[in-house]
């Protein structure tokens, strides 16, 4: 059996791993950002080892973000403040209400679009670029709400 202490040592350790994956992720998506993606880059991705390595980085610490805040804190926070979980999407809905994350739906659009980034990466250049855009406007949604979270750990900490 998890003491509350327990579940509050591991809040904290989720903590500092979310907010390092956030800033790995920041990083890399202002990398992309700043090439300015086109379809031509997309294109040209089998031709460049650098193009595609940063684009495997970005769709790995994208996924990794959201998975460690969406199915490790968000249910270790639950449990630390004695919060009843559930389901994920009971978790989620739990989450928007508390005011840890804008919106359910909005969280279950991003985890499609991980999905399609990475089942798109290799059928089409111009779907994976539609994707790509969308998941580089989601970022400061993944970001913003590791800092929510964190922010409520912090709250929920005992002097």
């Amino acid at each position: 059996m998890t003491t509350l202490r327990d579940s509050r040592l591991i809040v904290e350790q989720l903590v500092r791993v979310t907010a390092k994956e956030a800033r790995y992720l920041e990083r890399t998506a202002d990398r992309l950002r700043a090439l300015n993606i086109d379809l031509p880059w997309v294109e040209s991705l089998e031709d460049s080892d650098e193009h595609s390595e940063m684009l495997d980085a970005f769709v790995s610490r994208y996924g990794r973000l959201q998975d460690t805040l969406g199915d490790k804190l968000l249910p270790a926070l639950l449990r630390a403040g004695l919060e009843k979980t559930g389901a994920q999407l009971d978790n989620l809905l739990r989450a928007e209400k508390l005011g840890w994350m804008e919106s359910t739906q909005t969280w279950i659009e991003l985890r499609e679009l991980r999905n399609r980034l990475v089942h798109e990466y290799m059928e089409s250049a111009g779907d994976l670029l539609d994707a790509l855009q969308q998941a580089l406007q989601g970022v400061s949604i993944l970001t913003k709400t590791q800092v929510r979270m964190a922010a409520q750990a912090q709250k929920a900490r005992p002097v």
